[in-house]
């Protein structure tokens, strides 16, 4: 049995119910394109293989590598030594395709490119980052993570969990939590509870912003100190920020109250600020 190494924050899945109710839920099909991060001992790399068209299993781990290629034999699986951090996804998902064995009469859209991860607690945030980087080319991800990151992102306005990567996530998926994993699911456990999420990408965002760059580092700014006000966190940004218009004049235009906190407010009263701030 290969141990865990704690530098790669590597907690192995061992409870075989977990896992079916994980792959149960994503529901593959023929058609589907699967790319797993850090399938570790391939538990759920076993359990896709059997019900997708194609499944690649990125580890950064190359005692995992051989050990998934050493036992998992199959046509329909491809297993990359690669860190998801700084991987090409473009470039994979490029050359998966090309790889998806079943017949699809010549209709490259019907393939569904999804991600299932069981996520480092330490790099899950930037790694979802990364993913949502390439949005629009994927159908939907299922994310097992420590608890307080899928309530930061699935947790809506006003509530204290909410905050930028909640704003980043849902403008591009619908965020869905579906159930939680104790740590003795896990070996070796680990000291916090875990949480399976969906994220259903979504075909349009639901608010309309000029500059998505700019959007999300307005919502950054928002954030910066969550204890402030939202006019007393943009004054302090200012200087960097290149706002063409006043702040105050941005809040009142935006009907936004210069008191409230960036915790209370909604993708579509961030898109409102925005525009009120940057009128090009």
């Amino acid at each position: 049995m290969i141990k865990a190494k704690k530098s790669l924050g590597q907690n192995f899945l061992s409870d075989a119910s977990i896992g079916h109710r994980i792959v149960d839920t994503v529901s593959p099909s023929r058609a589907d394109l699967i790319i797993e991060i850090g399938p570790g001992t391939g538990s759920l790399t076993r359990l896709l293989v059997d019900r997708s068209g194609f499944v690649v299993a990125v580890e950064v781990d190359a005692r995992l590598t051989e050990l998934l290629r050493r036992e998992i034999t199959a046509d329909n699986l491809s297993i990359v030594k690669a860190d998801a951090l700084s991987l090409n996804w473009n470039g994979l998902i490029d050359e998966a395709r090309s790889k998806l064995l079943v017949p699809l009469s010549n209709e490259s859209d019907l393939i569904r490119v999804r991600v299932v991860a069981n996520l480092p607690y330490y790099i899950s945030t930037p790694i979802i980052e990364r993913l949502l980087s390439v949005a629009e080319r994927l159908f939907d991800m299922t994310l097992m993570l420590q608890k307080e990151v899928a309530d930061r992102i699935t947790s809506g306005p006003g509530g204290r969990d909410y905050g930028y990567l909640s704003v980043l996530v849902q403008y591009h998926s619908i965020a869905t939590k579906l159930f939680e994993v104790p740590p003795a699911a896990f070996t070796p456990a680990p000291k916090v509870q875990s949480a399976v999420i969906k994220l259903r990408m979504r075909a349009q965002p639901p608010v309309k912003v000029a500059n998505e760059r700019r959007f999300f580092k307005l919502v950054q700014m928002c954030f910066a100190q969550r204890r402030k006000t939202i006019l007393n966190n943009l004054k302090a940004a200012v200087a960097a920020s290149a706002f063409t218009t006043d702040v105050e004049a941005a809040l009142e235009a935006a009907s936004v109250s210069s008191q409230r906190r960036a915790e209370t407010l909604s993708l579509e009263e961030f898109a409102a600020l925005c525009e009120s701030l940057y009128r090009d």
